[in-house]
């Protein structure tokens, strides 16, 4: 964490990472707003995420995440990032103690033992301060490992194509499966629109599923079976036709 932003390393699960993160973005705005007795937006733009491939980037991912703070100038030396309390490398070094962070496969994958583990990982640490920036771990890897776009479309040219996505990071094959699995969420969606399924059809079902009238499903009342039934609606149309 830094002054103007943070970084979160995430596994996905049976919570999306868009409702983990709205949760967590507006719990902290609406938490900040009242200590600080303001109003308004606190966040100046919606979260950013990258989907990365475990094996080939997490240590890699690691190192970059918790060196931000040195990198922003705000500790000096890897001895004062032991112990700045924001970030997740002072957790890892056993200084602080966050139930939340997973801490023992990430240093299972250096040592064994905790101890050895501990000071692997901070010589791994180390040396990735003298790499600066990865820009190749901000999204689109193939693409930035390839000379960027124009190194890609050079390669293109030339009849050698690779998978690439600016919101996915890792090898081609990664990406290939990635993409696919999305094309065929979109092509559900098409399909289900180009049979006619709209909000008025999920709407109508809302309605039976809940045994309430039509009209209640749009309204604006806060009564128990009004919130369960437009719940219910904003599940369907994300789920069956984004």
């Amino acid at each position: 964490m830094i002054p103007n932003h943070f970084h979160l390393l995430l596994r996905t699960g049976k919570v999306p990472i868009s409702t983990v993160m709205r949760r967590l973005l507006t719990g902290y705005a609406v938490w900040y707003n009242r200590s600080h007795r303001r109003h308004g937006h606190l966040f100046q733009n919606r979260f950013k995420s990258i989907l990365c491939q475990q094996d080939a980037y997490i240590l890699a991912l690691v190192r970059y995440i918790h060196l931000n703070p040195l990198r922003a100038r705000l500790v000096e030396g890897l001895d004062a990032l032991d112990n700045y309390p924001y970030s997740g490398h002072s957790t890892l070094m056993g200084k602080f103690k966050r139930n939340w962070q997973e801490t023992e496969e990430i240093l299972k994958l250096f040592r064994k033992r905790y101890d050895s583990a501990r000071r692997a990982y901070r010589i791994f640490l180390q040396e990735g301060i003298e790499q600066g920036r990865r820009h190749d771990l901000t999204g689109g890897g193939l693409i930035r490992s390839a000379g960027g776009w124009e190194g890609l479309k050079h390669k293109r040219e030339e009849g050698h194509y690779q998978r690439s996505d600016e919101r996915i990071l890792g090898n081609s094959d990664f990406v290939t499966r990635v993409l696919a699995q999305m094309k065929e969420t979109v092509k559900k969606s098409h399909l289900l629109r180009s049979s006619g399924m709209d909000l008025e059809t999920i709407a109508r079902r809302v309605s039976k599923v809940l045994s309430i009238n039509a009209k209640d499903v749009w309204a604006a009342g806060k009564q128990q079976h009004i919130v369960n039934a437009r719940s219910l609606l904003c599940y369907w149309a994300v789920r069956e036709l984004v």
